[in-house]
């Protein structure tokens, strides 16, 4: 366990790292002791300056939900981030490579609520208080080197969490498979994986609801109109200058997201 000085230290160096996307050594090393609730008050101390700097919550995503992403990250358990209004992208315009650190896309089925989520709902009250899913790529970053991350360092780095997009389709859960939605991801034109939405613990619907109870234990509720990312139907891949990134989904329509030269 940390101190509050220390967490407040740890915080500052993610917020200057991201600014200057400059990684920083893995706060386990820096930070001997952190553990996964101190972490959470790091990410905390970060994303509460932001909001007292006019950003706004739009939602929150689960990360390392899928075994392949677990088994990536060296990791056993899911964590969870926050999305804000400067996280939002457009499929319209091109995003600056050179504004994250190392950046990687993951392919989602977003879930946009219609009704707030109490802690300890199920899988089918996550459905019921669904308005839409929709397509959605997550840009995940890392602002530890080299992504030598352990569960507290991409905990208090916002669950690696760095911008998403959504596609235009909206459609009721009512209407799909959640368990079965396949996903498609091309890097310019060119297949690079295939997968379902069950690689999300099962049934992306299991990973909103952990979300529900465990952001409740730190005070925060899931709002209706909060865009929520449950994980990846596949593994995350990296994005470079000049690359287009194309997800579509069986079912549920396609989202695109590319990466342009030049500065941020």
């Amino acid at each position: 366990m940390l101190t509050a000085d220390q967490r407040a230290d740890a915080a500052e160096r993610l917020r200057v790292a991201e600014l200057d996307r400059r990684p920083i050594s893995p706060l386990v090393r820096s930070h001997r002791g952190i553990d996964v609730v101190d972490a959470y008050e790091i990410q905390l101390i970060n994303i509460r300056r932001r909001l007292a700097e006019g950003r706004r919550v739009l939602g929150h995503k689960v990360g390392l939900s899928s075994a392949a992403m677990q088994q990536m990250m060296g990791v056993t358990e899911p964590d969870y981030g926050h999305l804000l209004d400067d996280m939002a992208l457009s499929e319209d315009e091109p995003v600056a490579a050179d504004r994250f650190c190392r950046p990687r896309v993951e392919v989602e089925v977003a879930f946009i609520l219609g009704e707030d989520l109490p802690p300890g709902c199920t899988e089918t009250e996550v459905l019921a208080r669904t308005a839409a899913l929709a397509p959605a790529i997550e840009l995940i970053d890392s602002r530890i080197t080299d992504w030598r991350i352990s569960l507290p360092d991409t905990v208090a780095d916002n669950a690696s969490s760095a911008a998403f997009v959504l596609g235009a389709a909206r459609v009721p859960p009512s209407r799909v498979d959640i368990r079965g939605i396949w996903a498609t991801l091309s890097r310019n034109g060119e297949v690079l994986a295939k997968g379902r939405s069950d690689a999300v613990l099962g049934n992306p619907a299991t990973a909103v609801a952990w979300l529900a109870g465990k952001v409740a234990g730190f005070g925060v509720r899931l709002r209706a109109g909060d865009v929520v990312l449950p994980g990846s139907c596949t593994r995350a891949y990296d994005a470079r200058p000049g690359d287009t990134f194309r997800a579509e989904f069986a079912g549920l329509g396609a989202v695109s997201l590319s990466f342009q030269e030049g500065s941020a």
